[in-house]
């Protein structure tokens, strides 16, 4: 297999099982619609990225980051911009790619340019741009680009990948997810605590032990505005926002959020969202699918004592 040395971007892409990895369609945009995919159903996976032109499809098994990398390289000496999104195969497979490249590394990218980054650092609060002459690795934050659809059918090659035998990480066993601990920008359903939610008889860092309650029984995580994790009731991780977390899931509630332009774009394009607020005309109700005008502690409270949570007594 041999990439063409015209080929100036290239997004590499872990696909298991026929599904692309999250951030994988931003990646492909940013690298010109150019794309290696590698790993399991690659040409299942390629019919879900829009923004596809070009892309060869390696069917490599199971996936090893250590060995992939040491496959790879070769075949990427010419190409002068790696994308992989940041997800957790993508995190795991860049620094050991850039070692067997001997290039740089520029980690958790918010945006890439011809010879230079913008990186996230500080809990995204700030943002460093990174100029290099040397061609480079990237991993680009999910989430935070976008992606238009390519016109016309993206031309797929099936390529051979010769992983070589070599020790390396072994999986020994995959575990569901803990939504109280996953990583928020990956999670599906998401209750929002905002300052509201602080409003009752319950203080702040009851209410979000509350929430972290309900949030468990629905299998849900708990994400959070500015106000709440500047006042210390929940962590700066859970901090939804463009200084947080950016996220997607396909369920938001949000509790006391007024939906603040810095939360709202942090929100991505989920596929519901509810607003549990005593303004009607709030900016978090006017963009829900559903807006409850009342108190959302109340609320939550009566949540908590319908499923039972281990705090709804005290609630």
């Amino acid at each position: 297999m041999n990439v063409p040395v015209n080929t100036d971007s290239l997004a590499l892409l872990v696909i298991r099982r026929g599904v692309p990895p999250l951030g994988g369609d931003e990646a492909v945009a940013e690298a010109d619609g150019n794309a290696l995919l590698v790993g399991s159903g690659c040409a299942q996976a390629a019919d879900q990225l829009p923004p596809l032109r070009r892309a060869w499809c390696a069917e490599a098994g199971d996936f090893a980051a250590g060995a992939w990398a040491d496959a790879l390289a070769p075949l990427l000496r010419d190409v002068r911009r790696v994308v992989l999104p940041a997800s957790a195969d993508g995190r795991d497979l860049a620094p050991r790619l850039a070692a067997e490249l001997d290039r740089p590394l520029l980690a958790g990218a918010v945006r890439i340019g011809e010879q230079c980054a913008d990186l996230a650092r500080w809990d995204g609060r700030l943002s460093v741009t990174v100029e290099t002459s040397r061609p480079f690795v990237a991993t680009l934050v999910p989430g935070v680009r976008g992606s238009a659809p390519a016109e016309g059918t993206p031309e797929v090659t099936h390529v051979d990948l010769d992983v070589p035998e070599s020790p390396d990480a072994r999986v020994l066993e995959v575990l569901d997810p803990d939504p109280a601990t996953a990583d928020l920008a990956e999670a599906p359903r998401i209750l929002g605590a905002g300052a509201g939610l602080a409003r009752g008889a319950l203080t702040g860092p009851e209410s979000l032990a509350l929430l972290g309650e309900v949030a468990s029984a629905l299998g849900a995580s708990v994400g959070a505005t500015r106000v709440v994790t500047d006042a210390g009731w929940a962590p700066y991780e859970r901090q939804i926002g463009t200084t947080g977390v950016v996220v997607d899931p396909d369920l938001y509630v949000a509790f006391g959020v007024s939906g603040a332009t810095q939360h709202t774009g942090g929100l991505g394009n989920p596929r519901h969202v509810v607003s549990v607020n005593t303004d009607g005309s709030s900016p978090m109700t006017a963009m829900a699918d559903l807006g409850l005008v009342t108190d959302a502690q109340e609320l939550l409270r009566e949540l908590a004592r319908r499923l039972d949570t281990p705090g709804s007594k005290d609630a």
